[in-house]
């Protein structure tokens, strides 16, 4: 395969991906500004969903402040910004269309017909309803792209670039998701598992679907401690960063065998995995969450460098 072609599968799931973690961070912001102040706290959580999406400098230099209106369409709609929701359908749609020919029918309806549809809602939806029903479509459209993916794809170097693409932009997604609730959304003065925190995790948990997968691994009440646990450490959870880097190696090992060659993201994968696999709770709480998740980011941001390098120049 041709490493354009590769990098255009790649690069076409990441933001699909990409655009449906927007979605989900933008949910949970909104349900988390909906409950009472008892609950959610003096921080400014829509200011805390743009240090999540992680665009908080650019947004700045557009807006004065972090409000929903701002934020929304910041994220969702601007053409200033350039991982928004608009431009992550628009970009995926143009490697789509790059490589029409790798994809299967199924696959380009789905993003086509994302990319088309997206168009109807103009400059944004003009109510809180509207938005929330936008949010739900677009999740609905990455897993309609997903799920096509993953049933009609051959097994093949074609179908492992585009896997890829998944769960390095999940893995990505996921650690940030949890950093910003530990130093950002909780205030300096509120206990750990009091009741802003109870709420603050429920809305972490849903924003990745988790919240139900959690009663049914642990069966107690939210704990930080066990959120983190399945967020990080679980290979049953989907979102996890665990189940991502197992899900990667799986990738990088297929594409390696088909190739004949490893290289150094094989390696640089391993080393992620075997790292998460020794891990344990206490541990990383003992040397601190922070420390851990800022770490693992840069690992990941240092093996999409190598797979870059490896195989999409």
């Amino acid at each position: 395969m041709l490493s354009r072609t590769a990098d255009n599968l790649y690069w076409l799931s990441r933001y699909v991906e990409r655009a449906e973690y927007l979605a989900r961070i933008l949910d949970a912001t909104q349900r988390l500004s909906a409950l009472p102040l008892a609950y959610v706290g003096t921080g400014n959580e829509w200011e805390s969903a743009v240090l999540t999406a992680g665009c908080a400098s650019s947004f700045f230099k557009h807006y004065e402040t972090a409000t929903e209106e701002n934020v929304t369409d910041y994220l969702a709609f601007s053409t200033a910004n350039p991982s928004s929701i608009r431009n992550c359908f628009e970009m995926a749609r143009g490697n789509a269309r790059a490589v029409r020919t790798a994809l299967t029918g199924e696959m380009w309806d789905a993003i086509n017909g994302t990319w088309l549809e997206l168009k109807r809602f103009g400059n944004g939806p003009s109510s809180r309803e509207e938005t929330s029903r936008f949010l739900r479509w677009v999740q609905e459209s990455s897993l309609r792209f997903d799920g096509s993916a993953y049933r009609t794809m051959l097994r093949n170097d074609a179908y492992w670039f585009s896997r890829l693409g998944v769960y390095m932009e999940r893995a990505d997604n996921t650690a940030r998701i949890l950093d910003v609730k530990y130093h950002l959304l909780l205030p300096d003065n509120e206990r750990v598992g009091g009741p802003l925190d109870y709420f603050q995790w429920a809305a972490i948990l849903r924003s990745v679907s988790a919240l139900t997968s959690y009663h049914w691994v642990y069966r107690e009440s939210l704990k930080p401690w066990l959120v983190a646990d399945l967020l990080i450490l679980k290979e049953e959870m989907p979102r996890s960063l665990a189940s991502c880097y197992e899900a990667i190696v799986r990738n990088l090992d297929a594409i390696a065998t088909y190739y004949g060659r490893q290289g150094p993201a094989q390696r640089q994968a391993r080393g992620v995995r075997t790292r998460l696999q020794n891990s344990k709770m206490d541990g990383i709480f003992q040397r601190g969450l922070h420390e851990f998740i800022g770490e693992f980011i840069t690992e990941n941001n240092r093996l999409g460098l190598a797979i870059t390098e490896q195989f999409l120049q």
